[in-house]
């Protein structure tokens, strides 16, 4: 049965109103237009669904059994274009986002708090974990978009804009001051005791490679969860400390900790934001990705 949905919802408001006169109101059109489209309907259904009386119309009981399923149907597409008009206004919605502790720190979060600020309305989900478990993430679609450090595996179809350099270093505290002001060969690295974060890690994966294509492989001392850790760990001079230069960069400025110099620098890398290209994004993760560009 292929019925013009345009008369049910004529049929929608004679009920709800129980006038046509009123219907045609709500509906900005004629009078007999409205009674044109229950005569069709009712054509279609083979039924009668209203009862003319003097102050209006009543619903038949076949109208009644009909106008119980209409009135949920067509409230409920009522209800998703208020919602989706919301969202539009950026007055709801929700942003899913992974980010590691070091790309939410030192980049996301002042973007997050400008974003909060326009649209405070607006729920922001992080999901916190390293740069290749949020890669999955995107690619299982449970985040719009990730803010991950180089290097990673991706797909052709996965959007990496690069936002901002990054350098990994080597730092040590006052028990390897001797240190300070020598120009070191990353083989002197195997006869200290080093501190690294995990192998999961975008940095651990990054630097081993760095140091085997110059036929290093280092046994760390220590293998960390976090980068903060990490120069705890070498504050409380139990190492050498490989992070990130950000996370070290206040015991740095202070002369707690050091950068031990070496005579071939790591190579910068990049934080990234990235996205699937075959999925949009919602108006309210494309305002932050505006933010973010």
């Amino acid at each position: 049965m292929n019925i013009n949905l345009e008369y049910y919802k004529i049929f929608y408001y004679v009920a709800k109103c129980r006038s046509i006169t009123a219907a045609a109101g709500e509906l900005c059109i004629s009078q007999p237009a409205v009674s044109q489209g229950i005569k069709q309907l009712e054509r279609s259904l083979g039924t009668e669904l209203f009862i003319r009386t003097a102050k209006g119309v009543k619903l038949t009981n076949e109208g009644i059994t009909l106008y119980s399923y209409v009135k949920n149907g067509y409230e409920q597409i009522q209800l998703g274009e208020q919602k989706l008009q919301e969202m539009l206004n950026m007055s709801t919605g929700e942003i899913r986002i992974g980010a590691s502790d070091m790309t939410l720190q030192f980049y996301l979060l002042p973007y997050l708090q400008q974003y909060h600020q326009r649209y405070p309305e607006i729920k922001v989900t992080v999901t916190n974990a390293p740069t290749p478990r949020t890669i999955e993430h995107l690619k299982e679609g449970r985040i719009d978009f990730g803010i991950v450090s180089n290097p990673f595996d991706t797909e052709p179809h996965v959007r990496v804009m690069p936002v901002r350099d990054i350098r990994d270093v080597f730092v040590a505290g006052s028990k390897f001051w001797s240190y300070k002001k020598q120009m070191l060969c990353y083989e002197q690295l195997t006869q200290m005791p080093i501190i690294c974060l995990e192998k999961v890690t975008s940095t651990r994966r990054y630097v081993d490679a760095f140091l085997e294509q110059n036929g290093i492989t280092l046994e760390p001392e220590f293998e960390l969860a976090t980068s903060d850790m990490v120069v705890q760990f070498a504050l409380q001079n139990l190492g050498i400390g490989c992070v990130v230069q950000d996370f070290a960069q206040q015991y740095i400025d202070s002369e707690e900790l050091f950068i031990l110099q070496f005579d071939k620098q790591i190579p910068k890398r990049q934080i990234c934001v990235v996205n699937d290209e075959r999925l949009p994004l919602s108006v309210a993760a494309g305002k932050l990705m505006e933010l973010l560009k």
